[in-house]
């Protein structure tokens, strides 16, 4: 199969599930069913009781008239018979009765003078026949009854509808009371029959039209109904995509008006709510950049002195009193560590506040991570696994800030050797192809639970231990640096033991810089609408 009839079937499969899921999810084709199944469901019962009190009356007025006109004849004319009559008898009698108003066929049964069974029949000899009467009325004709108080006749008049060759009949048959012959009728329902089947017609063709009156008038109800919710479904995507001014216009004073209201309070008290947390936001952020910027200039007269302090202790003359020596050891080193922490400050600050740029060159990864490693001494105790020749194009900068990160973190926590380990992916023709840094320690690990958070600004592993030496941003900056080119960064425990930090950037950083100078934040940063960080392990939204 050719590439080309792959995609047509995978077009074909997608359109067949879209209309699949639009079949069994349209709210407006679900009430067009309903309203077609309940318009359905009254008008075929109503055609149904409709046609079978039509069908009663119509047969029940047939068959009384016919019935009546039978038992008139009989007496009179049957009746009239001697009580052993000649088949020439029985024949004209047959006639007569049949040339009433009802054109009915007869029968007549009776014993000749001699006993012989005699017939005679109104229709000649391929008229009506006794085998034409059903046994079962037969015998009900011929088995006499009880005479009692409730019963005065011994013998009554008894009748079935049949059917032959599709044509319905209506049979009968009753013996003259004091002895003469015994009298069968048949009678063709054919003229009723089509009657009954015009009116089926009649009432399957106003079932048709009362169901297509039905979805329509369910179409136009849909639309009433769908269209107020088709503004609320828009709205709320307006709302979800940031356009907190979003409100819906208020009719009518019924449920799904009570609906626009609420949706119109909620959006306002959303709006509200989102505009005060921004404002908090905003002047956190501004005290946080004012106050880092306001600490610079005293830090810096602070780290001059404690530089002197500094020389002073490393003076092979040993003027410094050895009583304070210790408190400017310490002066010296919380100098250090509140200029890193202000240094720290105002990187998140830039970060949080969307103003943080990359500034490319073209990077021998290799090539960075030694000058990294050899601009703080720590040749010594970290492995470098890393080929020359593998460039990326990076902010050196922001990749050295990264790489110091990890990598002293590694040696805080987890101990020398630490190895550091150099990988490219680079698939035929894939866009997106990374380089891989992996900075791995030979410590006891990162707990389990202190794994997701790791990367979060501040966290202490242990409440009691709520000081350390560094400033707790570290890793956070690693991974807005990260983030900023496009990368990620994922920490994990080794098998073999020790903590594994997995550093992935992209072999080109070059299109997160074509974005427009107006915008405010760049989309590939890791940062969600109120700049806070992305969490580990998944690419910031």
């Amino acid at each position: 199969m050719t590439d080309e009839q792959g995609r047509l079937r995978g077009w074909a499969a997608g359109r067949k599930g879209s209309l699949s899921r639009l079949r069994f999810t349209s709210l407006r084709l679900r009430l067009v069913l309903v309203f077609g199944l309940v318009a359905l469901t009254a008008a075929v019962s109503a055609s149904g009781i409709a046609y079978w009190l039509n069908r009663e009356a119509v047969l029940t007025r047939a068959q009384d008239a016919v019935l009546r006109d039978f038992r008139q004849e009989m007496q009179n004319r049957a009746g009239a018979l001697p009580e052993h009559p000649t088949q020439d008898q029985l024949q004209r009698a047959a006639g007569q009765m049949a040339a009433s108003s009802q054109r009915f066929s007869v029968l007549l049964v009776a014993e000749d003078a001699g006993g012989k069974t005699v017939y005679g029949n109104s229709g000649g000899i391929n008229g009506f026949a006794l085998e034409d009467v059903p046994e079962s009325l037969r015998a009900a004709v011929n088995k006499r009854q009880k005479v009692t108080d409730s019963n005065k006749e011994p013998y009554h008049l008894y009748w079935q509808r049949v059917t032959d060759h599709g044509t319905p009949y209506l049979v009968a048959g009753t013996r003259v009371i004091g002895g003469g012959p015994t009298g069968y009728m048949a009678k063709s329902l054919e003229p009723e029959a089509k009657d009954l089947n015009s009116l089926a017609w009649s009432l399957g063709i106003a079932t048709g039209l009362a169901l297509i009156g039905a979805a329509l008038l369910a179409q136009a109800a849909a639309t009433t109904v769908l269209k107020p919710v088709h503004r609320l479904g828009v709205a709320a995507r307006r709302l979800g995509e940031g356009r907190l001014d979003t409100r819906l216009r208020v009719s009518g004073t019924d449920e799904l008006a009570d609906l626009s209201r609420t949706f119109n309070n909620a959006a306002e008290a959303l709006e509200q709510r989102v505009a005060e947390m921004a404002a908090r936001d905003e002047a956190s952020r501004r005290f946080v950049a004012d106050m880092s910027h306001e600490l610079r200039t005293p830090l810096t007269a602070i780290t001059a002195v404690t530089e002197v302090l500094e020389e002073e202790l490393e003076a092979e003359t040993g003027s410094m009193d050895p009583m304070i020596e210790p408190a400017v050891r310490l002066v010296v080193s919380e100098t250090r560590r509140l200029n890193d922490l202000v240094e720290n400050l105002m990187e998140v600050t830039r970060f949080d506040a969307g103003t943080a740029r990359l500034v490319l060159d073209d990077v021998d990864i290799a090539d960075q991570i030694t000058a990294c490693i050899d601009a703080r001494a720590w040749l010594d105790a970290v492995e470098l696994d890393a080929e020359r020749g593998i460039h990326a194009r990076l902010d050196p900068r922001r990749l050295d800030v990264i790489l110091a990160n990890l990598i002293g973190n590694a040696l805080k926590h987890g101990g020398s050797p630490v190895r550091v380990s150099v990988r490219e992916t680079d698939e035929e023709g894939a866009e997106g192809a990374e380089v891989v840094i992996q900075v791995r320690d030979h410590g006891p690990g990162i707990p389990e639970d202190v794994l997701p958070h790791v990367f979060d600004r501040f966290y202490k592993a242990s409440a009691s231990r709520p000081r350390s030496e560094g400033s707790g941003l570290g890793l956070s900056i690693a991974l807005e640096n990260a983030h900023i080119h496009g990368g990620e960064i994922t920490a994990a425990n080794s098998p073999e033991g020790g903590a594994v930090f997995t550093l992935r950037l992209p072999r080109d950083a070059s299109r997160l810089t074509e974005e427009d100078d107006g915008d405010a934040k760049d989309t590939k940063t890791g940062r969600d609408g109120s700049g806070k960080p992305g969490k580990p392990g998944k690419e910031g939204s």
